[in-house]
Formats: C-alpha cells, structure tokens, sequence
C-alpha cells in the first residue's frame, strides 16, 4: 500500500479521523451508503464507503471513512 507525505502527517499528529464501522440488514445498508455517497464534500474532505461484505447472519458489514481532497 502506498503511504502519501499527507497521511504520514496526518497519522502521526492525530488529525486523521477513524473509520465509522456499520452493521446494517441489507436493505438499511444500501440506504445508509446511499446516504453516505450523497452527502456534499465538506471542508476539504471526502466521504467514501469501503470493506463492504456480508457477515454470517446476513446483515451488511462497511466502514465509513472521510479522505482528504487533493485540493
């Protein structure tokens, strides 16, 4: 994996927000992404839905998780 300047900074001073982790049925999982995916951009950063899987009582596992722009 590739480790930019930015997120070494980041990382290293603490102002790296952690992942949001949900647990969802199905359908509120897709509604919630949706949700996620739609929202405006806000102060530089940007919102993005990752490790999507399905857990072993059929409900939905993702994170959430807000990126720096390369404003």
């Amino acid at each position: 994996m590739l480790i930019r300047p930015r997120d070494l900074a980041d990382r290293m001073s603490g102002t790296q927000q952690q992942p949001e982790t949900f647990k969802l049925p199905i359908d509120a999982a897709r509604l919630k992404a949706r949700e996620i995916l739609d929202q405006i951009p806000q102060a530089g950063y940007t919102v993005v839905v990752e490790n999507w899987r399905q857990l072993p009582d059929g409900r939905i596992e993702f994170t959430k998780r807000q990126l720096p722009t390369t404003d």
